[in-house]
């Protein structure tokens, strides 16, 4: 099942868009919500605001409405359901996300000021979700049938390499692994960086044999592999100027303990130019 978060916006629309094509390739079910506030959501019919209650789930219905009907139009052989939830759209989603396989939604919604990058939604939902999140963007320019995944040898990367290697089968698409290396960043402990940081083969050996496994499980994606000296937001910014699709682990090597979203995680919900897949961490924070 793919859950979508719409909300009225045309950032929903396109994140609906994204979703059902999705689904027509994972042959998944799709769940279409939105939130409304609590006291709207329950409020009783004699109640004071009973009326302004009603009126904001009428809104609502009628968001999940034409989303319904922009999802039948994209695909109308897709199995698609409408639910409208309660409460926070962040902790709504997060809990719709307990039985779905991926959550989609768009990068700002009506909440959003001009401005800012990302909508406090989809950072907020992103890192917490317990499926994959992906968050659409509206693209660029026509992008190429490449995923790209981002590499660091972190504990949280497997499940990274694993969605995009599935994800670049699905799509027949050529994955691209890009492993990104530099002088260390503010707030990295010199202890947990590799020994052989400046050293070009120890960097092909470490993305060699992150991809093995997966390499061996789907032998039809081509895949291509790039180490590039910089820093990894810049590395896998200009990398998603030309993918479809750009994969990330929620924290890599320099996550904190306690935070649910790493810096370059969160770096690039902000800057990707492509759809931005955030992937789980095993286990929680």
């Amino acid at each position: 099942m793919i859950v979508i978060g719409v909300d009225g916006s045309r950032a929903g629309l396109r994140a609906v868009n994204w979703a059902m094509r999705e689904a027509d390739m994972r042959g998944a079910g799709v769940r279409i919500v939105n939130a409304v506030p609590t006291w709207a959501y329950k409020a009783p019919e004699d109640a004071p605001y009973a009326y302004a209650g009603r009126l904001v789930r009428e809104s609502a219905t009628s968001v999940l409405a034409d989303a319904l009907r922009r999802a039948h139009s994209q695909m109308p052989r897709i199995e698609v359901e409408t639910e409208l939830l309660w409460g926070d759209p962040r902790l709504s989603l997060i809990r719709a996300s307990k039985d779905a396989e991926l959550l989609v939604v768009g990068s700002h919604g009506l909440d959003g000021f001009r401005g800012l990058l990302l909508g406090s939604v989809a950072l907020g939902v992103s890192g917490q979700a317990t499926c994959p999140v992906v968050v659409v963007r509206e693209g660029r320019a026509q992008p190429r049938n490449e995923v790209v995944v981002g590499v660091d040898g972190s504990p949280g990367c497997a499940a990274a390499i694993e969605f995009a290697f599935a994800e670049a089968d699905l799509r027949g698409a050529e994955l691209h692994a890009v492993h990104a290396w530099g002088e260390p960043v503010a707030g990295f402990r010199s202890e947990v960086m590799p020994a052989a940081i400046d050293k070009a083969g120890a960097r092909r050996l470490l993305l060699a044999e992150v991809v093995t496994g997966q390499r061996e499980r789907y032998p039809d994606v081509k895949l291509v592999e790039r180490i590039e000296r910089g820093h990894p937001v810049d590395v896998l910014r200009r990398a998603s100027t030309r993918a479809g699709l750009l994969v990330v682990g929620s924290r890599g090597r320099g996550g904190v303990a306690g935070m649910l979203l790493g810096s370059v995680s969160h770096s690039l919900l902000h800057h990707a130019v492509c759809p931005i897949v955030v992937i789980p961490v095993a286990g929680g924070a």
